[in-house]
């Protein structure tokens, strides 16, 4: 006859397949991410979500209070990965030209490695979502563009109107940088945001 399990052994077990604190909320923003990166996918439901994870949607929101609450986890996600790398490189020594080139490529080298990401940026996947969402992307841009601007800024002392041409110029940047990123959307994720960057940004910059 088989040997029965050990009651205590099987109990451990059950405790290691639970997830740590924390886990669940990274499991679900992966997975919401995931669904985002499939080329021509429609809004994503709690329903369609949980579906993937193989849980209930209440099991959703023992972790997030609103599906409102996930899209702001991805967006932290997205601020802190692209805000850090921004400025160690303006605080850094290199030159402006330098400076810039290293920035917009940052941003367009997160958009390739994160293409689920890049529908929440270009606001494609917060459409039917909660207008805060929307807001909160604008405000990343706006912080980006003021980098940009500030870099720009401290290079154009020989310039009668430094502070206008630093903006003009931010805002060319960051054009450039909408137009990859929503290329690169629309495309369902073909076209590269990098493709020809360098003579690209040898013409912008």
């Amino acid at each position: 006859m088989a040997d029965e399990q050990n009651p205590a052994t099987a109990t451990e077990a059950v405790t290691r397949k639970r997830p740590k604190p924390g886990e669940r909320r990274i499991q679900i923003l992966q997975a919401l991410a995931a669904m985002l990166e499939q080329p021509g996918a429609e809004r994503v439901t709690t329903a369609a979500l949980a579906a993937r994870l193989g849980v209930s949607e209440a099991a959703l929101y023992r972790h997030f209070a609103s599906k409102a609450q996930m899209f702001e986890g991805l967006i932290d996600f997205i601020e802190t990965s692209v805000f850090s790398l921004l400025n160690q490189i303006t605080e850094g020594p290199h030159s402006t030209q330098d400076k810039l080139r290293r920035m917009l490529t940052v941003l367009l080298q997160f958009a390739e490695r994160n293409p689920g990401m890049v529908r929440v940026m270009v606001g494609d996947a917060l459409v039917f979502e909660n207008e805060r969402l929307q807001q909160r992307m604008n405000l990343f841009f706006d912080k980006v563009e003021a980098g940009l601007r500030q870099v720009l800024r401290e290079a154009t002392t020989d310039s009668n109107t430094p502070t206008v041409d630093a903006q003009v110029k931010a805002s060319l940047a960051l054009s450039f940088v909408l137009g990859r990123l929503q290329r690169f959307a629309r495309s369902g994720y073909k076209r590269s945001p990098l493709e020809h960057l360098d003579a690209s940004l040898a013409v912008i910059l």
